[in-house]
Parts: C-alpha cells; sequence; structure tokens
C-alpha cells in the first residue's frame, strides 16, 4: 500500500518492449533506502516489483495488464517518474490509501494559474468520473491529491508549488496522458450499493424500494 506522497523524482534508463509486456530500469536514490529485491515501488502510480538493484537504481517487470491500464507503456528512455516506496506499518500517513492498481488514465484537458497554485482540469471516462467526489482524494501518477471540481467530462485539482516542485505533473503538457487511481473506499460502496444478493448480478441503480427494503426510508 502507497500514500500518494511522492519520495523523488527518478528518470527512465531503459525500457525494454517485449511484444506484449516489457521491463524497465529506473534511475534513483533515495527509494533504493532499505529496498531490497521483491519489495513494491509506485513509479507514476503503478505497483510494480523490485527484480533487480544497482547503486543508483532499480529494474522492474512491466505486465501486459499494466500496459493496458496505465502510461508506462508511453515512456521513453530519459523520461522523469515519480515514485514512492510501499508504506511501512510504522509509518506516517501523509495522503490517502493509494494501492497502486491504475484505474485507468486520463487527458491533461488544460492547465491554469491561481495566485500561488495551478489548476490542472483531467479529462477522464465516465466510469472513472462517477468515482470522482469534490473535495474527496484521487491518485495522479502516483500523487495524492484533492478534487477541487468535478463534471461530467473532467475534474480539477489543485497543484501547489512544493508538490509542483517535488512531482512531474506541471512539466507535462496539454494533451498528455496521465494515471488515475480513484480512492479505492468509493469503490467498495458503489460496489455494495449494486449488489443486494451475491447470487445475483449486480443492480445498476439504487431504487427506491432498496432503500426502504433496507430499512433507509
Amino acid at each position: 500500500m502507497f500514500t500518494g506522497i511522492v519520495e523523488e523524482v527518478g528518470t527512465v534508463r531503459q525500457v525494454i518492449a517485449g511484444s506484449r509486456s516489457g521491463e524497465i530500469a529506473i534511475r534513483a536514490k533515495k527509494v533504493l533506502e532499505g529496498t531490497k529485491i521483491g519489495d513494491s515501488i509506485a513509479v507514476n502510480g503503478v505497483c510494480l516489483t523490485v527484480t533487480s538493484l544497482s547503486p543508483d537504481g532499480f529494474t522492474a517487470d512491466v505486465m501486459p495488464e499494466t500496459l493496458r491500464r496505465s502510461n508506462l507503456g508511453r515512456l521513453q528512455n530519459g523520461s522523469p517518474v515519480d515514485l514512492e516506496r510501499a508504506m511501512p506499518a510504522d509509518g506516517r500517513f501523509g495522503g490517502h490509501i493509494v494501492s497502486g492498481h491504475i484505474d485507468g488514465t486520463g487527458t491533461i484537458a488544460r492547465m491554469s494559474r491561481e495566485d500561488n497554485a495551478v489548476l490542472v482540469t483531467i479529462a477522464a471516462p465516465a466510469e472513472l468520473l462517477a468515482l470522482v467526489v469534490e473535495k474527496g482524494s484521487i491518485a495522479i501518477d502516483g500523487i495524492s491529491l484533492t478534487v477541487a471540481s468535478v463534471t461530467t467530462a473532467d475534474f480539477t485539482v489543485s497543484i501547489i508549488p512544493h508538490t509542483a516542485e517535488e512531482t512531474v505533473l506541471l512539466r507535462k503538457m496539454q494533451g498528455d496522458t496521465v494515471n488515475l487511481e480513484t480512492d479505492i473506499i468509493g469503490k467498495y460502496v458503489q460496489k455494495l450499493l449494486q449488489r443486494t444478493d451475491p447470487a445475483k448480478p449486480a443492480k445498476e441503480t439504487v431504487t427506491m424500494d432498496f432503500l426502504a427494503d433496507h430499512g433507509f426510508l
């Protein structure tokens, strides 16, 4: 598990692409501290398992499902990436619960400055926006951020100067792709509200009859 507090910006050293999967080598420093083979590191919000270590970096495999759901397949040698080690049991919970399992990708629609912050608007699929809540949490490329506003087509976050300096997000441009992970609590709530009986198909909506039958009315 991660918290969405990026520890450092690493650099892609090499991307070895297979027919459907691949391997990625990343130059890093801070996230190597205490790390051993088999540990998890989030790369742009994607949980990857360390397969080898060197004094100045690490290597991880990238599976087909990862390439389908994330922007890792678009990385090139020299690309900067957000890095975070998995949270230790005695660590501080600085962001929100981030699993490192990407739900999908969004596209940067626009950026605009607001005083000392930068507003970033992300266009995303409807199925992801259904789980985005104003003032709730979302992970963008592994960064824990608070949703400032949400519409049926996109959502907006506000980037403070510290986040801008310590992450990759504001180095990107309009039209660039970002990895999105919605709040895991919201996903569980949605699933439970849609299903009344594990043996029956999931319902698409919560009806007045459903609420009455379960004591809400």
